[in-house]
């Protein structure tokens, strides 16, 4: 592969990581992460692949191989799959009940915000990722320079989504985000990550997703009434009073 293809190979899948972030910061709160977390992951593991072509170096087809599996399979299921509730004791048959108790049904309400001032936000934090990386583009060689940008726009775009999410579960978008981003600006600026340092850190990754999930699950069990997205965070702060 030329320099040149790669460089072209190297933009093409940054940009869909790029592409996906914003999606993310799109996205109400009803809708599934899943398909656009799953999408940056591959995007992620076929940059790593560009890369080990580039550099000659086939130990990064194995890491490719390892980001695609976590990063594209794994963590997207983890973040939305919610496990079964307990099912509660059995409700007396409706000719045992008395007639003057009646059960009472709480939908859950999903709060919804405007998305336009997220997505503004979003392409700021674009515009002052690449101000801020245009430094290190000069530092850096190769046919990973250019999009090293795309990396730094993922951490903050994910700290972003950290910060401003108001579920469990965008929290744990962002905390993906976040990472992705820091393996991106890895790989772009040092042109790949041995094996045992991805594994170490993928591993850690997936254990702290699956910490958190298992924490957010049980607190959507205890007080989410089944809202899509997980537990508000503003009704959590109700208790406090």
């Amino acid at each position: 592969m030329s320099s040149g293809d790669a460089s072209q190979a190297v933009a093409l899948l940054a940009g869909l990581e790029l592409l996906t972030a914003v999606l993310l910061a799109w996205r109400g709160p009803a809708s599934s992460p899943r398909g656009p977390l799953a999408v940056q992951g591959f995007a992620l593991a076929g940059l790593v692949a560009v890369i080990g072509v580039a550099e000659g170096e086939p130990v990064l087809w194995l890491v490719a191989l390892l980001v695609g599996v976590l990063k594209g399979v794994v963590l997207p299921t983890l973040v939305v799959r919610r496990p079964s509730r307990a099912a509660g004791p059995a409700a007396p048959p409706a000719a045992d009940r008395p007639a003057t108790v009646r059960p009472v049904v709480r939908p859950a309400v999903v709060r919804g915000r405007s998305r336009v001032p997220l997505l503004l936000g979003a392409a700021g934090l674009v515009v002052v990722a690449y101000l801020a990386a245009r430094p290190v583009t000069r530092v850096v060689t190769g046919a990973t320079g250019q999009a090293l940008p795309v990396g730094f726009a993922l951490v903050l775009v994910g700290f972003a989504l950290l910060a401003t999410g108001r579920r469990s579960q965008s929290q744990l978008v962002g905390f993906l985000v976040l990472d992705n981003g820091i393996a991106t600006t890895a790989f772009l600026a040092t042109g790949g990550v041995p094996l045992v340092v991805e594994l170490g850190v993928s591993l850690d990754v997936l254990l702290v997703v699956l910490v958190l999930q298992v924490l957010g699950s049980r607190i959507d069990t205890a007080f989410g009434a089944g809202a899509p997205g997980g537990t508000d965070l503003d009704q959590l702060r109700e208790l406090h009073d």
